[in-house]
């Protein structure tokens, strides 16, 4: 019998908010288990209350390196007799999980070189599986103790009242709710990530100029503000757009997100927030992040564009970075976008 499952997954957004799937399928064939789930200390407002997932167990940027983190690591397995580990990382430093809980039955990680010793079952990723199905398979050493629903389907949640307050400060600064809403990721944390700014103005231009949309600019920190009054001062300040709308914290972006029509912009965990809500979606892959792999299911609310849909990545490897980018054309973005567009903006009432 399955009681106590503890889940391991650190880093950034998009990561766990994808690893809410395996949680998901866990809860569903162990109904009667808790599931533990272990997150950087930042990122824990996104599972607030989540359906799925008993415990959310964190590590502060100081917990997460040193003595620190090695102490925090034992008191975390001792604490709680864990019938199962599921390693998501399997990496050297999540590998002391398992390490200081040798009794647990199920030590599940992905297959590496170094854990031979320490996961009992090593999961083998298959490179034509996206990461969510890659995922759910470390269930599988599970089945032994019963049916195995697998769900592929990952989700977040906020309140009906998170829902309307955000709505109103959204209506306050000026949205109107009876046109569509689009959130727009027109930067990105990571520089190497940002489809040129230069192309995300025209498609920008051209939603406003062929839906009549409400632009909601999605950014955070110095850089990412600059760029994105820059875009607005390129599009000469259309009223169309909103700078002046801002998420303080992820439970406010969720809540944005839920009062959006569609996301479009570059790839990242806005996107996959986006997904998780069912909000239809088009990103921009950058090179060396394969759409295949970070767009789970074939849904087709959910789409993307990337250079791998131009060329294999194989035959890119000796290529500039920004000419594999470039093999994404322009056109194309905007023959997608205008697509999906035309099919998902309605109006909301």
């Amino acid at each position: 019998m399955v009681h106590k499952i503890l889940v391991i997954r650190f880093r950034r957004i998009g990561d766990s908010v994808l690893a809410t799937a395996l949680c998901r399928s866990l809860k569903e064939s162990f109904p009667q288990a808790e599931i533990h789930f272990i997150i950087n200390e930042n990122i824990s407002p996104l599972y607030l209350n989540h359906p799925d997932i008993d415990k959310v167990i964190t590590f502060s940027d100081k917990e997460n390196h040193g003595f620190n983190y090695i102490i925090k690591v034992w008191n975390t397995v001792h604490e709680t007799d864990y019938d199962v580990i599921i390693d998501m990382r399997s990496t050297i430093k999540t590998l002391p999980f398992s390490l200081f809980s040798l009794h647990t039955k199920y030590r599940i990680g992905r297959y590496k070189k170094y854990n031979a010793l320490v996961h009992n079952y090593r999961i083998k990723d298959l490179p034509e599986d996206d990461r969510v199905e890659n995922n759910l398979k470390l269930m599988s050493p599970l089945s032994k103790e019963g049916e195995l629903k697998l769900n592929t389907n990952f989700r977040l949640y906020v309140t009906n009242e998170e829902k309307a307050k955000y709505r109103r400060y959204m209506e306050a600064q000026g949205i109107d709710f009876k046109k569509p809403v689009i959130l727009c990721a027109v930067t990105a944390r990571l520089a190497y990530k940002v489809w040129p700014y230069d192309r995300m103005t025209r498609i920008l231009k051209n939603i406003i100029h062929e839906f009549d949309a409400q632009l909601v600019f999605n950014y955070a920190g110095d850089a990412e503000t600059k760029a994105a009054q820059d875009i607005w001062e390129k599009l000469d300040k259309d009223p169309h757009i909103f700078l002046n709308i801002q998420a303080n914290g992820l439970r406010e972006l969720c809540a944005l997100t839920c009062n959006s029509t569609f996301f479009f912009g570059n790839e990242g965990g806005p996107r996959h927030i986006a997904q998780a809500f069912e909000i239809p979606s088009f990103a921009i892959y950058p090179p060396n992040i394969s759409k295949q792999f970070w767009l789970p299911g074939n849904d087709p609310r959910f789409r993307g564009i990337s250079p791998d849909d131009y060329m294999p990545e194989e035959q890119q490897k000796s290529m500039e970075y920004a000419t594999r980018f470039n093999l994404i054309p322009e056109s194309d973005v905007w023959a997608q976008l205008n697509e999906m567009l035309k099919q998902y903006l309605h109006i909301t009432t």
